[in-house]
């Protein structure tokens, strides 16, 4: 399902786009069964931010980075030659002591080592994602500001992975999106996108599965934010650059 014309224009002047359906209930149902099957193995704390490249390890998680409408759609942004960076869940809970987790005001790309700081974030709705189990909140318009200075986020809770936090003035806030889903259903956003989400407040948890793209001429110059390379895997079209080290394509 390859995006409208205008739907290009509209992520061009907003920084994203939301509600994009991705698969049907059933598999949506599927995907999230599989997704519960880990974080029972796992336990809820490591489900909740340490799931990080998981594609590697659980072919659904790969074939949803795969997938054909999500692919489509990205190459509508950044054109046919495309690399799949990384893959990373986000869940909030609404109780106990992680009850009050939230992710501060941030642009993806700021501490990813890449020149120059291009990426796509399509996040795909495991479960429902609204206003009351914290969805997401971007600032439209503001990947226009460029690279924004970062501070530490003064607030406890904060899910990223150095406390990181941008300033957004009061007008800013005023303007804030909630980006609500169905499972089953994704956001695209651009890697310089002010966004962020409060807490869960209701008895639902909320997992989100973050696919990370760039497009083959991107080059990583320094250690990301977790102090290593990316592990980038070419999932569309070809890669003339071979900027990234090679890394075999799991369940080939």
């Amino acid at each position: 399902m390859a995006l409208t014309q205008e739907q290009i224009t509209r992520y061009k002047r907003d920084g994203f786009l939301n509600a994009i359906d991705v698969v049907g209930a059933q598999e949506a149902s599927r995907y999230a069964t599989e997704f519960d099957r880990i974080e029972q193995h796992v336990g809820r704390e490591r489900a909740q931010i340490e799931l990080i490249d998981y594609h590697f390890e659980e072919e659904f998680i790969w074939r949803l980075a795969t997938n054909g409408t999500i692919l489509d759609c990205i190459e509508g942004l950044i054109g046919p030659n495309i690399l799949l960076l990384a893959t990373h869940f986000f869940n909030k809970y609404g109780e106990g002591k992680l009850g009050e987790s939230y992710v501060a005001w941030h642009q993806d790309v700021t501490f990813w080592g890449l020149e120059p700081p291009l990426a796509i974030t399509a996040w795909y709705a495991v479960d429902d994602s609204d206003v009351e189990n914290g969805c997401m909140q971007v600032i439209p318009g503001s990947h226009d500001l460029g690279l924004m200075e970062h501070g530490q986020a003064e607030r406890a809770g904060n899910l990223l992975s150095i406390n990181q936090e941008v300033s957004v003035t009061p007008d800013q806030a005023a303007t804030a999106t909630n980006l609500e889903l169905r499972a089953g259903q994704m956001s695209i956003h651009d890697g310089t996108l002010i966004h962020g989400s409060l807490p869960n407040h209701s008895a639902r948890r909320r997992c989100g599965l973050t696919l990370r793209y760039v497009p083959t001429w991107i080059k990583q110059m320094e250690d990301n934010s977790h102090g290593k390379s990316w592990k980038a895997i070419l999932v569309r079209g070809e890669d003339t650059y071979r900027h990234f080290e090679e890394v075999s394509v799991p369940f080939a």
